[in-house]
This record gives C-alpha cells, sequence and structure tokens, in this order.
C-alpha cells in the first residue's frame, strides 16, 4: 500500500509539473499571438491558417490523444490567444443555445464573442456591416435538404464563404429539475422539425405530454427556464447553461445520422490551405 501511495504522489508532482509547462508555454504563445497582431491590421483570424496549423498537428499527433482531441484543445487555444487581442465577433441566429451557436463554438472556440441575432436577415446585416467579423448560417441538412432562404440571400450578399462547420445534430430533452419521473412532464417544447426528428422517442415514452411548437429550440429552452411547471424542452446541449436546464434524457433523436452543414461568411478573401472548396452560387 505505502509502495502505491508513493507511485501516486510521484505521479502527481509529475502532472503539476507538466501542467507547470504547459501554463508558461500557452503565456508565450499568447504573447507571441500578441506581436502578429501589432504587426497585422484588420481581423486577426485568417481561416486558412488555423486550418493548416490544425491539420499539421492531426497529422504530427502520435497519441495517446485521438486527433479529434487534439484539435478540440488547439482550436480553443488559438481562440483564447485570439481573444488576449479581441475577441473574434460572430453573428449567429439566437436565442442563446442554437445550433448555429454551437456551430460557431465548433469552428471559432468558446473565447469569440457570440452576437445571437433574432433572424438570418439581421445576421446578413451584421457581418456585411462589420458589425460582426463573421456571420455563420446553414446551408444543408442531411434530411431536410439545402436550406434555400440562405442560398437566396448568398447570391446577393458582398460577404464570401470563409470557412465550413459540419454538426451532428442531437436533440436532448432539457428540464429544471434533472430528477423529474418522464411521467410527471406536462408539456414538451421545440421547434416543429425536431418534433419530427423525435416523433418515434416522444411516442414511446412521453405520451401524456403535450407538444408546443416554438419559434425555435433555444427558444424552447428559454420558455421551460422561466416556467415553474413540469415542462420540458427539445434542443440542443448547448441551450442547458443559459436557462437553468438540465440533461433529463440524452440523444433522443430517432435517426443518428441527421448532419447540418454550415458556412462561415466574411469579407475577408480567404487563402488557399491546402485542402479547400469551391461554393458557385447561381441566381436566375
Amino acid at each position: 500500500m505505502a509502495d502505491r501511495t508513493e507511485q501516486l504522489q510521484a505521479l502527481r508532482q509529475q502532472i503539476d509539473h507538466i501542467d507547470d509547462q504547459i501554463l508558461s508555454l500557452l503565456n508565450e504563445r499568447a504573447r507571441a499571438a500578441g506581436q502578429i497582431g501589432h504587426l497585422k491590421t484588420g481581423i486577426l483570424y485568417r481561416p486558412e491558417r488555423e486550418a493548416q496549423i490544425l491539420r499539421r498537428l492531426r497529422h504530427d499527433n502520435p497519441g495517446p490523444l485521438a486527433e479529434d482531441t487534439v484539435a478540440f484543445l488547439f482550436r480553443e487555444i488559438m481562440s483564447a490567444c485570439l481573444a488576449y487581442e479581441r475577441p473574434v465577433r460572430v453573428a449567429c441566429l439566437g436565442p442563446r443555445g442554437s445550433f448555429t451557436e454551437a456551430a460557431v463554438v465548433r469552428h471559432f472556440g468558446h473565447a469569440a464573442e457570440r452576437l445571437c441575432c433574432d433572424s438570418w436577415e439581421e445576421i446578413f446585416r451584421m457581418a456585411e456591416s462589420g458589425q460582426a467579423d463573421f456571420a455563420v448560417v446553414p446551408v444543408e441538412n442531411s434530411t431536410e435538404g439545402s436550406v434555400g432562404w440562405t442560398l437566396d440571400r448568398m447570391v446577393e450578399t458582398p460577404l464570401q464563404v470563409c470557412g465550413e462547420v459540419s454538426l451532428r445534430i442531437h436533440h436532448q430533452l432539457l428540464v429544471k429539475a434533472s430528477e423529474i419521473p418522464l411521467d410527471q412532464i406536462t408539456h414538451v417544447l421545440s421547434h416543429s422539425q425536431s418534433f419530427g426528428q423525435c416523433q418515434h422517442w416522444l411516442s414511446t415514452h412521453l405520451p401524456q405530454a403535450q407538444r408546443i411548437t416554438v419559434a425555435s429550440n433555444s427558444d424552447a429552452a428559454r420558455q421551460v427556464g422561466a416556467s415553474t411547471e413540469s415542462w420540458a424542452a427539445i434542443a440542443g446541449e448547448l441551450a442547458a447553461e443559459p436557462y437553468g436546464l438540465t440533461v433529463r434524457v440524452r440523444d433522443i433523436e430517432d435517426l443518428n445520422d441527421n448532419t447540418t452543414r454550415f458556412q462561415v461568411l466574411g469579407s475577408l478573401t480567404s487563402q488557399p490551405s491546402g485542402q479547400d472548396k469551391t461554393s458557385l452560387v447561381v441566381g436566375v
């Protein structure tokens, strides 16, 4: 027992030493990024540069961390270093907790300043006017097809495609009291599309609950968070924290291959990253 305790103590001291090194290197990186910021003008974020960095780190990763884990960690590091100078401002659909906001976090990291808008038109206006550095909008869903309004608006906008995000859509049942029995939930709020995607689960597990259609999943979470009734919302996990909710049941969608593709739009012209796509939008 004594040997095991000593081994644990030695390993913990080793981890503490590694953490100290990581902390020092993170701050050194932030200072170097700040020096680059002083030499540049305009938006500091360069999507092609970030893509190159993440691709190199994935390729050079010796393990045991998975490539996706490495990419997630370094995206957050780059996001924090950018925020050291000025957070990237990204317009997305609100209220807080929408799947579009989740796409922003996936692409830009948690340090990005998310400007939640009331409509898709406002998202475009924010980026076109310079109030936001970028806009994130959905262009295609694997089950619903192309998002027509977004494609129509892209014919008119001077904004350019700077990046792309594919987000697996997972629906969570959100409640205020995490231990509430399912048979005590009286109402479920969500967007009509999400009701359709969770139809079988709802009929099986919440047959007694009245379904109330609202404008968006994040609006459903907001209303449930403000209610004192035994209500639940169907929304993404990102919608839980802003409204004081918890996940009662995870991944209640009937099909697990539902993916939405988002595009990142901005005023800058992206340079080639070495692994690029070309998007063509044709207006008639």
